[in-house]
């Protein structure tokens, strides 16, 4: 157990090639056997992360180099996910940030390096996927630096290697080569780049233990599982320890089950485990995020884990609807609550309280992503809920009402610059930065209250006829900047409960664009579609057409219908106003008035106005 250790996490803006890079490195370091067949992302586990192509959850894995352990943590890009890029920097020594030579800096590249800086660690830059045809890996570096030095970088962490690499392609290397040409022969430059830059655990084996539990994780044969780095001491199977909730904090006693580490992506049984290693431990059922493995009868613990606070809030309610039941195994109040307390215990970034009213419950997050992935979950599980309109939490600064701000990142064709600019404008966005890059794009750069951001993702997608890629980070509290208008069009609501018809349809076609097909079934107060103008209207969906016994051949009575809108989870909490719910089944998304009567719904407009 002498072996060298290090600790490592990538961390990068979506979409800039981790998790494609740990791919390599698991390849070329001798993980798989020859024979073995190995699947794309291969760290990407989970359904959801395999569809959308994200990362979600930090995931470990370790390789074996010149005989040196290396611990590698690939982590999230996007924001949203912050809670789990700020656990995984706890169990680290440093960080190998990835940037794409074609993009260069993104928003999250900075929330992360901050993250990472503050902490201490030393950056690795690797300039990933040079063989892109528009790379600038020198403006890249030049970026980087600036990027660093803005967020209080000191002299040791300005003073970064550089590695070029092509993550897809399985090369890396420490000069630049030629543009079109392979510049390295594998990944050994970042491999020797790494052992000779990441420092070594100096934890000493003889001192009481320190374990601190970074992530969780759940197995039917041995419940829960603390995943940590060791500090300090030496852990074996059937000790006895202290679980203690920070210096202050309660302490329980328990005994170690198993120990295990990480070799490639499998767990291996270990007797014993010394200072730097990244293990998993279980027996102890108390086990929770932030909390210290200790020796009982000389207790060291470290400080709580903290996690910037989440900025945004909807409510989970029950399913009303008269559809209620139907497609969902689980639709009470009592489960949805224990399934997102279930939730609490690894999604560390999150926030659940109960409301005034029954069957209501507050869940805080640190965004629309982290929510609806949230949603996506509870879905495919058999869950069946209704979720409100997304709101952000205001403060009180000093006094002052203030709202969280964001920093978004545009990138647009040039062509569709004008109507970007307009639609963030009218969003209370304020420009910070304008640059071509004299390829016929533009990158745009703004701070917008989070409130102008809730739904806009499908707006510039519009405006950009799909070409634009847009990012956003958190950045402080400012005093309110005032009303920000909403949805321009009404919604057209059905009258009646039963099952669509084509004919009714047809007759609705002129009205606006439908999120029902024929034969689904709808009731009173479901909105079917979006009206063409600014108002609300209540139509009959459910209308037949009244059959003569006159018999008409002819194609001008053929009925022609556009095709709907495909609901999605998104779309839906994207699409509705405060007085709408987004209805959310195993089988079915669908979007309603949160008063299902018309009556009802004029007395809480008069109410409210």
């Amino acid at each position: 157990m002498t072996q060298q250790i290090r600790n490592i996490a990538i961390i990068a803006h979506v979409d800039h090639g981790k998790t494609t890079m740990v791919d390599q490195l698991l390849r070329q370091s001798g993980t798989f056997a020859e024979h073995e067949k190995v699947v794309d992302t291969v760290m990407d586990s989970n359904a959801i992360e395999r569809e959308r192509g994200i990362t979600i959850l930090a995931k470990n894995c370790a390789v074996s180099w010149q005989d040196t352990h290396i611990n590698i943590v690939d982590t999230p890009g996007h924001a949203d996910f912050g809670g789990e890029v700020e656990r995984a920097l706890s169990m680290v020594d440093g960080v190998v940030l990835l940037i794409d030579a074609q993009e260069g800096p993104m928003p999250q590249t900075r929330f992360v390096t901050k993250k990472a800086l503050a902490l201490g660690l030393k950056p690795i830059v690797v300039v990933n996927k040079v063989d892109k045809p528009g790379a600038k890996p020198d403006a890249v570096i030049n970026a980087a630096f600036d990027l660093f030095d803005k967020l209080g970088a000191n002299d040791e962490q300005l003073d970064f290697p550089v590695v070029y690499a092509s993550g897809i392609n399985g090369w890396s290397s420490l000069t630049e080569g030629t543009a079109g040409e392979q510049w390295g022969p594998d990944m050994s430059a970042l491999f020797d780049t790494i052992l000779k830059h990441v420092p070594a655990q100096s934890g000493d084996a003889a001192a009481p233990l320190q374990l601190q539990i970074s992530a969780l994780d759940f197995s039917t044969f041995v419940g829960r599982i603390g995943v940590g780095r060791i500090s300090q001491g030496t852990i074996k199977p059937g000790m006895q320890v202290a679980v203690m909730e920070g210096p202050d904090g309660k302490s329980i006693n328990g005994r170690i089950n198993q120990v295990l580490t990480f070799q490639g992506l499998d767990r291996v049984q270990v007797t014993e485990a010394r200072p730097g290693n990244i293990v998993l431990i279980n027996g102890i059922d108390e086990i929770g995020i932030g909390v210290t493995i200790t020796d009982p009868s000389n207790p060291a613990p470290l400080p709580m884990l903290k996690v910037d606070e989440p900025t945004l809030t909807m409510n989970f309610c029950v399913n009303t609807s008269p559809l209620a039941g139907r497609e969902g195994k689980y639709v009470t109040s009592r489960q949805i609550w224990d399934r997102l307390q279930k939730e609490l215990q690894s999604n560390v970034a999150l926030r659940v309280s109960e409301t005034d009213e029954d069957g209501i419950f507050e869940v805080c997050g640190r965004g629309e992503l982290h929510l609806t992935i949230l949603l996506e979950n509870m879905r495919r599980e058999g869950y069946e809920l209704a979720v409100s309109k997304p709101r952000v939490m205001f403060k009180d600064v000093d006094g002052v009402k203030s709202e969280p701000m964001e920093l978004v990142t545009a990138d647009v064709e040039e062509l569709h610059q004008g109507g970007v600019m307009q639609a963030l404008g009218l969003r209370k966005g304020e420009m910070l930065n304008m640059e071509p890059d004299g390829r016929g794009r533009v990158r745009l750069e703004y701070r917008i209250p989070a409130r102008g951001l809730i739904g806009f993702a499908n707006e510039f997608m519009n405006l950009t006829r799909g070409s634009g890629l847009i990012a956003s980070i958190f950045d402080g509290y400012e005093a309110y900047k005032g009303e920000i208008g909403g949805r321009k069009n009404g919604v057209l609501i059905s009258m009646d409960d039963g099952e669509i018809f084509t004919y009714a349809l047809g007759k609705l076609d002129d009205r606006g664009r439908m999120f029902v097909k024929p034969n689904d079934p709808v009731y009173e107060g479901m909105i079917v579609g979006i009206h063409s103008r600014d108002n609300d209207l209540v139509v009959n969906a459910t209308r037949t057409k009244q059959l003569t016994n006159f018999r008409v051949s002819g194609k001008e009575d053929a009925i022609k219908i556009t095709p709907p809108i495909e609901l999605t989870l998104e779309y839906g909490v994207d699409f509705i106003d405060d007085d709408e719910l987004v209805e959310i089944t195993p089988k079915s998304i669908r979007v309603r008035k949160r008063f299902l009567k018309e009556h009802e719904r004029k007395k809480a407009s008069r109410d409210n106005g």
